[in-house]
């Protein structure tokens, strides 16, 4: 059984209803929308085609929005420009003269914030430039790396420091509009500081939504500043795209790595994206290189891999799914199962405990009533090896925990005050869907009472004669 989760970006490759079944099919667990592009309308029609083939299916899966943040691109260009090494570009706040190499920028007002002797990336780090010299009006950049630089292309500043929001107003709107639409995961463009993962938070909560916030890590404030941003964070995704050009593409390995394992201390998932399987845009076959790319994230521990162009424009969508799979299944049957990681509260210890039996008596797999989804988090940071069972009143929660390593299968109850009433039904559902066997054993954990919200502190060992008990109630 799989364990490290998958997820793909809709686009126009893969946005109809019948691909979109045939996508959870193959394994999907978790849709991420770029809300960098297209409008609400179109995202609205992907939602419901998402929630409708999930209930056709009965597989719940997670919706991801992905927020733009503050994307610096140039303005539009009639034609794409040459540019040579040596050549001087300029940066305008207020026209384009591409006859004489002057662009303006979607934020003009960033020209304040840059220095002489600063570097300025183009099209995603290929054209490189460095500040000269600057007036109040214009910026004047000396051409370091040429190429040819297309309308409307994505521009990086990996030293300045910008005086920019993270959360723009658009990105305002669309975290509404999310929560309006019940997303389930909302991943925060360019983050810099904690306060952009609360101010996220906040907006959500007063449009009616609990949605997990992801930052994107993607750039040097960002990892300068990881510790405080993950302690308000309910997961991370290593972006590495962005983090690459502004970070250095040299450094990113170790970056990442260091990302998922404080996102594994803290029992926070990690998504791993850009680039796992970029050949089969065009290749029905990956690289060597691709599979281990793929192979290392899931050793260092992510709890889920990305897939953006291969599925939104790319020709093999389904086949990239089964190289992802099969890739993911191999290497997991080395994987370093049953981490000794430290608890960071009470609460963690029940699932540590949890555990730790599993290791002593491996029942075929472990069980975690939860509310919010907490609980099974917990159990997940420590990687055992048995599957995990996710058990909630709240189908927000389920969907959630789908992007969670080893959180497998899902059993959604009525909601109940008594723990007699909540066993029976969980094992009438469970026996009669095939989700456990009467001649296995589990390991179960829960709070009570029941009747509040309380972390899980019970653990009951569950056989045959145990589930006959609560059957018979």
């Amino acid at each position: 059984m799989r364990k490290t989760k998958i997820v793909i970006t809709v686009g126009p490759a893969t946005d109809s209803k019948t691909k979109i079944k045939k996508l959870i099919k193959k394994g999907v667990d978790v849709f991420r929308l770029n809300f960098s592009h297209a409008t609400h309308d179109y995202h609205k029609d992907v939602i419901d085609k998402i929630r409708d083939a999930s209930d056709a299916l009965n597989k719940e899966v997670a919706i991801l929005q992905d927020i733009s943040g503050p994307k610096i691109r140039i303005c539009h260009l009639e034609k794409p420009m040459e540019l040579k090494v040596g050549q001087i570009l300029k940066l305008s706040k207020d026209k384009i003269d591409e006859q004489s190499k002057q662009i303006t920028l979607s934020y003009p007002e960033i020209i304040d914030s840059l220095k002489v002797g600063e570097s300025i990336y183009f099209s995603d780090g290929t054209i490189r430039t460095k500040v000269k010299s600057k007036n109040k009006t214009e910026v004047l950049c000396e051409v370091v790396i040429g190429g040819t630089l297309q309308s409307k292309k994505g521009i990086n500043f990996p030293q300045s420091e910008l005086n920019i929001e993270t959360i723009t107003p658009k990105d305002e709107k669309d975290i509404i509009f999310g929560a309006q639409n019940g997303v389930d995961i909302i991943a925060l463009s360019f983050v810099s500081n904690k306060k952009d993962i609360l101010r996220a938070k906040q907006i959500q909560t007063e449009n009616g939504n609990d949605a997990l916030i992801f930052p994107k890590i993607e750039k040097p404030e960002a990892v300068a500043n990881l510790d405080s941003i993950l302690s308000v964070s309910d997961g991370v995704m290593v972006a590495r795209g962005d983090l690459g050009v502004e970070f250095g593409l040299h450094k990113v390995p170790m970056v990442q790595k260091k990302i998922i394992q404080k996102a594994n201390e803290l029992g926070i998932p990690a998504i791993t994206a850009t680039q796992m399987l970029t050949s089969m845009i065009n290749s029905p076959y990956p690289t060597r290189a691709e599979m281990s790319d793929i192979a290392n994230a899931v050793i260092d521990g992510t709890d889920a891999v990305m897939l953006s162009d291969e599925t939104t424009v790319g020709n093999y969508p389904l086949e990239a799914i089964e190289v992802l799979k099969s890739c993911i299944k191999e290497t997991e049957k080395g994987y370093n199962f049953h981490k000794y990681l430290d608890c960071i509260n009470e609460e963690e210890s029940i699932a540590a405990a949890v555990t730790t039996i599993a290791k002593t008596i491996s029942p075929d797999a472990l069980i975690s009533f939860t509310r919010s989804g907490k609980s099974a988090m917990q159990l997940a940071k420590f990687r055992p090896k048995q599957k995990i069972i996710v058990s909630s009143f709240d189908i927000k929660t389920i969907r959630k925990m789908q992007v969670v390593w080893g959180i497998t299968d899902y059993i959604k109850l009525k909601y109940k005050t008594k723990e007699a009433e909540l066993l029976k039904d969980f094992f009438t559902k469970a026996l009669q869907n095939k989700t456990i066997n009467i001649n296995k054993k589990y390991v179960l954990t829960l709070g009570y009472p029941l009747s509040v919200t309380f972390p899980s502190n019970q653990i009951k060992i569950v056989d045959k004669n145990t589930v006959n008990y609560f059957m018979d109630k």
